[in-house]
This record gives structure tokens, sequence and C-alpha cells, in this order.
């Protein structure tokens, strides 16, 4: 066996830990349950690169805090009380008791949203072969879809290595601006969103938009896009001042969903 096989074997992966919810306070429990569900969910529709991957939640009353996923751990493995508690310059602030830490990936791309967008409390990323494809054809995200047309606008990030240099934070940040879905370049989609499931209903929406967009170009005929004007005003009614907040009827069916497969995510 390897020094390092050695080494991992003799760290504490055991992910049968104690509830958290006595040592956090009721708005963050809620939190937690709705994060956990959120990587069940994104597990559930194929949206998961392994151990790969991130999605996060502002915890509430710790503007400055968030909730994140153990690296080593599937989404199918994530629970509301393994999560852990980082701040905005990576630090640990609370986790369970065993040897799992954060993605730096994770960090630095999430803490840079999290600190410039003070109305999102979710982000979520994703490595979908979807949306890695989007990400690296020269047209990006088309408004081909009713789908896709919710999308207001779409931001753009262009690929600079692994996201592990503090110093692309600002220009991430930058490209984002106020957009709801970026496209990463040559890596992958990044969505945010007030809550956790509307961040859920714009990652579900824009993977969706992704494929359909995949499989008409795949027919080598041209593809139609509708007017300017047609795509302005379906926009204008998606909005959620319009009409209502993408995802917020769906949460409670889902949760449903999830409760009757495996409610371990409220663990």
């Amino acid at each position: 066996m390897s020094s390092a096989m050695a080494e991992l074997r003799g760290k504490r992966y055991n992910t049968d830990i104690p509830s958290m919810r006595e040592r956090v306070s009721p708005e963050e429990w809620e939190a937690r349950v709705n994060l956990a569900a959120c990587y069940r969910l994104v597990a559930q529709w194929n949206m998961t690169d392994m151990i790969a991957n991130h999605i996060s939640v502002r915890v509430p009353g710790e503007p400055e805090h968030f909730l994140i996923n153990a690296y080593g751990l599937l989404y199918e493995e994530i629970t509301a009380s393994n999560l852990i508690k980082i701040d905005f310059d990576g630090n640990i602030v609370d986790k369970p008791d065993f040897d799992y830490g954060i993605n730096r990936a994770g960090f630095v791309i999430h803490a840079a949203v999290h600190r410039a967008r003070h109305e999102v409390d979710c982000v979520i990323h994703t490595h979908t072969a979807a949306g890695m494809a989007i990400a690296s054809i020269k047209s990006g995200f088309l408004p081909m879809t009713q789908t896709a047309m919710r999308f207001t606008r779409v931001a753009y990030h262009d690929y600079e290595g692994v996201a592990v240099d503090l110093a692309e934070q600002e220009r991430l940040v930058a490209d984002l601006g106020d957009a709801d879905l970026m496209v990463l370049r040559n890596h992958g989609l990044l969505v945010v969103g007030p809550t956790v499931p509307q961040a859920f209903s714009n990652i579900y929406r824009a993977e969706l938009a992704c494929k359909a967009q995949l499989l008409a170009m795949a027919t080598g005929d041209e593809v139609v896009l509708p007017s300017p004007d047609v795509i302005a005003k379906t926009n204008h009614l998606y909005r959620p001042e319009v009409r209502r907040p993408f995802g917020v009827l769906e949460w409670p069916a889902l949760l449903r969903r999830l409760d009757r497969t495996d409610p371990t995510y409220r663990d």
C-alpha cells in the first residue's frame, strides 16, 4: 500500500455523524435541509461530476458565512448535518467531526459571488456534458427555446484554468454582473438565485435549454431564433415580479419526491 493510501485510510471519513440540528438556529437548519435537498435533486437529474462541483447557500443571520459540500462526498450523500460552514476567506467556521475539507475552487468561486451579490443566497456550479458543450462553442447559449428565453441576460467568463487563484474572483464577478446565469467558457455553468428553490429552478432550466440546443444543432439544420421583440416579450412574461418567482411553487413537490425515495437528506 502506498503511503498516500495509508494516510487516507488513517483519516476519519465516517459519514455517520450526529445531527447538527440542536447546534444551529432554526433558520440555519432550514437552510441546511434545503441545500442538502438541492444536492440530492441535482444528483437525481444527473447534473453531477462525482465529488466535483458545488452548491452553496448563505447562512441566515450570518451574511459573511455560507454552507458548502464536504469535498469527498457524492451529492447523494449530502445531508443537512454534513455541510461545512465557511467564510469569505475560506476559513472553516463549523464542520462535523470528520476529516473532509472543502474544494478550494468551490471556495474561490462561491465566496466571490456571495461577497459581490448581496441579494443572492444560493449559487450552483455544474460540469454537465450539455453545459460544457455549450460553454465550448462560439455561439454560446442561444435564446432558441421558451425555456432559454426566461434568462434575461446570459453572462460569459473566459476560462483561466482551474479556479484556485483569488485574483480571478474580481474578473468572475465583473463578468457575472447582475445575470442569473453565467457560461464559464470551456468549463460549465453557474447560476444564482435569491433562494435555494429559485437557484435550483435556474440550473434545471438552463441545463434543459442546453440539451435542447445541442439536439437541434446536431440535426445539421439551421437553428431558428424568434425575433428580438418576441424574445423580449417572452422574457418579460417570465420575470418573477410579473408572474411568480421561479421554483417556489415546485419546491414542496420536489421535497415530497425526495421524501418518497430517500429522506436522509434531512439528517
